[in-house]
């Protein structure tokens, strides 16, 4: 199944992603398929470094009468989000990605698929392959942890690149040049909380919402898709304050750049209020389900017994935890001014944990404006500190300015009219591209961001469009032919 892929134009490309797929690469375990780029690079007899925090760069000299064009960086990140359904039996340190096509597309089997940001690793890894492209000077720059703390970026050291344009190829629409991006700051919060006593009379249940879409925090976060965590936290509100709920653990999501699909809670009632809580939720349901019909049609709360836990959250601070998560802001927080249609400003809660007597959770700031971004963090962290909670704020990263006199982006959006007799959107992205990372030690680099069409990063419905990635590579091709000279 996975090998159908092979058969796919360009062949080049696909056999690359192909090995890529095979090779475990979440976020934070990256050696294996650094080593794989080590090794392709000199198996290539290239000039290939591994840098001090984890980077490969890949350099190839220019193809005959090119030598005096200017030098351009392919840059792509060679980790991927590990995200999978429930049912899905896989171990994202081990197991290699399953593929299929289905009507046009590249999917994976209950799992990420890692076309985020496996296809511009592979496209650049094709054209350092490739012995019949016209292209000046290039340097593969394919960085580590993007998707967790964007490392990579922030660990290159000025002066080891060459290069005077940087080609992104990170971006997930086709047609589309990216030119700038939104900034972002972890959020990180904690309760510490007293064991309880469970009283007498009362049965426990697992409340469980799921069935939700999900997606990439940045990008689909437009979509105003349904968070997991907000849905139980508003179940467990209302069950608290009219039933007597008590808390004994909390669950949701698992990275704080992916939307959470799925949430649950270990709870227990008084037995006189199972019903009426049982009622409640199937209500609550229905309530919601129609309030995000247009966005999460297989949304479902789901009530069942539970063995009886042996302790519970303590009410003060059961009560801290709830009212802080409901309070909290999240999702779309402003739309851009600039630029109609783009988000501006947003958060994402994405990862709640029960863990020695703590209840930890880790949200993402995002904003294209840092003052916007400042306000927001200080939103966050006075509902948490006013909940008695620790809240502190780390990874920032620097969001991308636009260039409007961008050399590279005149020659590409000529060329995509040439090519496929249309202008390209020229527009900038509501994530965190590492374009605003590395103009700090490379300040000269003339920067764009392009690539194929892919569907739901970041969730197990992640998709890659075949057709897409046709256009893009030959894009990619005649973008190099026609680099200007330096």
């Amino acid at each position: 199944m996975s090998k159908d892929i092979l058969n796919l134009e360009p062949a080049l490309l696909w056999k690359n992603f192909y090995s890529l797929t095979q090779i475990p690469r979440p976020s934070k375990h990256e050696d294996k398929v650094r080593d794989f780029l080590v090794k392709f690079g000199k198996d290539l007899g290239l000039e290939t470094i591994q840098d001090e925090v984890g980077n490969v760069i890949i350099r190839k000299p220019a193809t005959a009468g090119m030598e005096n064009r200017k030098g351009v960086v392919l840059q792509g990140h060679m980790d991927m989000v590990p995200q999978k359904n429930n049912d899905t039996e896989h171990d994202f340190e081990k197991d290699p990605i399953t593929t299929y096509i289905d009507n046009g597309w590249v999917k994976a089997k209950g799992t990420t698929l890692g076309a985020d940001n496996g296809l511009g690793v592979a496209a650049a890894m094709a054209v350092l392959e490739s012995k019949n492209i016209q292209h000046g000077p290039i340097e593969a720059f394919i960085t580590t942890d993007e998707e967790t703390g964007m490392t990579g970026a922030m660990g290159i050291k000025p002066g080891v690149l060459k290069g005077d344009i940087l080609l992104n190829l990170d971006t997930e629409e086709e047609g589309e040049l990216y030119i700038g991006c939104a900034g972002g700051t972890n959020g990180n919060f904690s309760f510490r909380f007293k064991t309880a006593a469970l009283p007498s009379a009362v049965e426990a249940f697992k409340i469980t919402v799921t069935g939700m879409k999900g997606g990439h925090s940045g990008v689909d976060i437009r979509l105003e898709r349904g968070n997991s965590i907000k849905v139980l936290t508003r179940v467990l509100w209302e069950g608290s304050k009219n039933f007597g709920l008590r808390l004994a653990a909390l669950e949701g999501g698992s990275l704080r750049n992916a939307i959470p699909r799925e949430a649950s809670a270990t709870i227990v009632v008084p037995v006189q209020h199972k019903d009426s809580l049982a009622a409640m939720v199937a209500g609550l349901e229905q309530i919601i389900r129609k309030e995000l019909s247009a966005v999460e049609p297989n949304m479902k709360i789901i009530l069942t017994p539970a063995e009886k836990p042996l302790s519970l959250i303590d009410e003060v601070s059961q009560g801290n935890i709830i009212n802080a998560l409901y309070a909290c802001p999240n999702g779309v927080i402003r739309m851009s001014n600039e630029m109609p249609g783009l988000v501006e400003t947003s958060i994402n809660i994405g990862v709640l944990k029960t863990d020695n007597n703590m209840v930890i959770g880790q949200t993402l700031l995002r904003s294209s404006v840092d003052s916007a971004k400042l306000d927001l963090q200080n939103m966050v962290d006075a509902v948490f500190t006013m909940a008695g909670a620790d809240i502190n704020f780390d990874g920032e990263y620097p969001g991308w300015k636009p260039n409007p006199d961008s050399v590279i982006l005149k020659l590409m959006q000529d060329l995509y009219k040439k090519m496929f007799g249309k202008e390209p959107l020229v527009t900038a992205i509501h994530a965190g591209l590492e374009c605003g990372i590395l103009g700090g030690p490379y300040p000269n680099w003339d920067m764009i961001s392009v690539g194929p069409t892919i569907v739901s990063p970041h969730s197990p419905d992640e998709k890659a469009e075949i057709a897409s990635v046709q256009k893009f590579w030959d894009y990619l091709l005649e973008t190099l032919k026609n680099i200007p000279a330096k």
